[in-house]
């Protein structure tokens, strides 16, 4: 069947980003890439994750300060029979969220699927929102 790919706007990768319940985060680690499947919600536009106070990601994040450091954040949902979906990706800066009321927010409304405690958050502001929709 043939397909064809659909640029979506930013408001509907996020609206798309929003909705689903896996994501990649892609950020630097010694040097080279290095990607990790996290859950994640969106909280007035931005993007953000839990982690733990020794993780690499964490590490980066509060090591660059106020500003963060530029991550890269994937989502999709591709059917695996027909191929048809969408695939959303967010650029931005990433830094650490230090209010502890905010961060026991998000502790309350996302679960994380290792037994290990997630003691800190991390926050991404996007930049630049791109997503492609693979349809019929």
């Amino acid at each position: 069947m043939p397909r064809r790919t659909v640029e979506l706007t930013g408001t509907q990768a996020l609206s798309l980003l929003a909705g689903a319940s896996l994501g990649r985060i892609v950020f630097t680690q010694r040097a080279l890439p290095a990607v990790r499947p996290v859950n994640h919600l969106l909280d007035d536009g931005q993007i953000i994750i839990l982690t733990h106070r020794d993780s690499d990601l964490f590490a980066q994040a509060r090591d660059h300060g106020e500003r963060g450091v530029v991550v890269a954040y994937q989502a999709d949902d591709i059917d695996p029979l027909t191929h048809l979906g969408w695939s959303v990706v967010a650029t931005g800066y990433c830094s650490p969220v230090t209010d502890p009321d905010a961060l026991a927010r998000y502790q309350r409304l996302l679960r994380p699927w290792s037994d290990q405690v997630m003691d800190c958050a991390v926050r991404i502001w996007p930049h630049l929102v791109t997503g492609i929709r693979l349809a019929a």
